[in-house]
């Protein structure tokens, strides 16, 4: 361990300090950290108990800096603003060239990198990093030059322009041996491939079925999955019947390895968004990347579709994608 570490108080400490000082209060200070006010007061604990003095007056309408705080914010708070400098001059300068999106593992893979491939021959000179995970969301979005976040589009930190809406059917590999398929009883006796989204928010057959007033109920012996791409995949090899979001299965329909199973499209009014942090300002080769993706918006959706009945509204999920 270096002199400094011992000497010093964990680093992390003076973050969430700068942080309240700045905010003015633990709640402000939590909600621009993602955080709750619990984590935050800890750290600020943690700090104080590593220093061995208190650093603020905890007052009935707010904190207030003692002197010890007032000496330590004197010498962090300029320490942090040159360092944030430093860094953000260092990145910008050896990252012209590069930028960085998240989304989704199902969404990296079906829609966002075959339009990689394209942009790469158009734009050789620009890197395009990848940063694939299930738990998108607001946060990890606004860490990136770009992300692509499924919801309605409400969200303070970020601004989103939609990329295509949420449509969900019923598919089938093309070589499957199953009967035209014309009610929703037909369509229950099939063997349909189950998606458990009981660990996340996700679509489920039973979810499908309600929005067109049916009470539906997999039976037992069902093949289930716990991932949509499992599931994707089953459906791919034949397994049986499952649910099929456009993004994902719009290009083999258009080839002929799959097979929309019934008339039926669940239209939910919800999207995927292309977004970028509101506070950030993009660079030029994310401005170009950005830009070239909305020209890419869709997939299609023509063909024969069928609302929800409006008694039996969309259940707000905030997450649709796990793989």
């Amino acid at each position: 361990m270096s002199r400094l570490s011992k000497q010093l108080p964990p680093l992390e400490t003076l973050l969430f300090f700068e942080a309240v000082v700045r905010n003015g209060s633990f709640t402000r200070a939590a909600s621009e950290l993602y955080l709750t006010q619990g984590a935050v007061s800890k750290q600020i604990k943690a700090l104080e108990q590593s220093l061995g003095v208190p650093l603020f007056e905890r007052q009935a309408r707010g904190i207030s800096l003692n002197a010890a705080g007032t000496a330590l914010y004197a010498e962090v708070g300029p320490l942090l603003q040159r360092l944030q400098a430093t860094v953000s001059a260092i990145r910008t300068e050896h990252s012209q060239q590069a930028v960085s999106i998240t989304c989704t593992q199902s969404v990296a893979h079906y829609w966002l990198f075959p339009r990689i491939v394209a942009f790469n021959r158009l734009h050789p000179q620009i890197t395009i990093n990848i940063q694939s995970t299930n738990d998108v969301n607001e946060s990890s979005c606004a860490r990136c030059d770009l992300g692509i976040l499924y919801g309605d589009g409400a969200w303070s930190t970020l601004h989103g322009e939609p990329l295509y809406p949420e449509v969900v059917f019923p598919i089938c590999h093309a070589s499957l041996d199953i009967g035209p398929v014309e009610t929703l009883e037909q369509l229950q006796a099939l063997p349909l491939i189950q998606l458990d989204s009981s660990a996340w928010d996700c679509m489920d057959w039973r979810d499908w079925f309600r929005h067109f007033g049916v009470d539906y109920r997999p039976p037992r012996s069902a093949l289930t999955f716990n991932q949509n791409t499992l599931a994707f995949n089953a459906v791919l090899q034949g397994m049986g019947v499952g649910l099929g979001w456009d993004f994902m299965a719009h290009d083999l329909l258009a080839a002929g390895t799959l097979r929309q199973v019934g008339p039926l499209r669940l239209h939910s009014g919800r999207h995927d968004y292309l977004v970028h942090a509101r506070h950030r300002k993009l660079s030029p080769s994310a401005q170009t990347f950005y830009q070239w993706l909305l020209t890419q918006a869709g997939p299609s959706t023509a063909g024969h579709t069928a609302a929800a009945p409006q008694a039996a509204p969309a259940p707000q999920k905030s997450k649709r994608d796990a793989s």
